[in-house]
């Protein structure tokens, strides 16, 4: 790594340089300092250096298969779906006798309305969504497009 400039130039501006994201007057004010400075000389070099090695660098794209999250065999997608069915199960289960707890031990009304009023505004919301969510599946013309 460079050492910092000797003269508390500000060599964020070396990146811009680079970039070529300076204004006509900042770029020559960089250009004459790199001259003069060899810690912002060889700061210029080390990330042009980069520069080069991140525009040149190619990466191979993974096949479309690499990424299907599908299921590929019918034991995989009945072990899955079963795995889903008992959380659910279990959430449900779990949510109702926390929420049972909660309305027994409750000592007041207020306390009650408070606990499920945001529960229950917040499970219609999620119903709502839920709702439309099915009704457009049955028509979305792009159901099968896989990417």
């Amino acid at each position: 790594m460079p050492e910092p400039c000797p003269t508390s130039f500000d060599q964020l501006l070396i990146s811009g340089y680079l970039d070529q994201e300076l204004t006509q007057s900042v770029e020559q004010r960089v250009r004459l300092h790199l001259e003069d400075c060899p810690a912002c000389r060889e700061l210029h070099t080390q990330l042009q250096t980069l520069r080069e090695a991140s525009m040149t660098t190619r990466f191979t794209e993974p096949e479309d298969t690499q990424w299907d999250e599908r299921p590929r065999s019918a034991l995989s997608l009945g072990a899955r779906t079963l795995g889903w069915v008992l959380l659910i199960l279990w959430l449900l289960a779990t949510t109702t006798f926390g929420l049972y707890q909660a309305w027994i031990g409750a000592e007041s009304l207020l306390e009650r309305l408070l606990l499920f009023g945001g529960l229950s505004g917040a499970a219609l919301l999620f119903l709502s969504v839920l709702i439309d969510r099915i009704r457009t599946a049955r028509t979305d013309r792009y159901r099968e497009v896989h990417q």
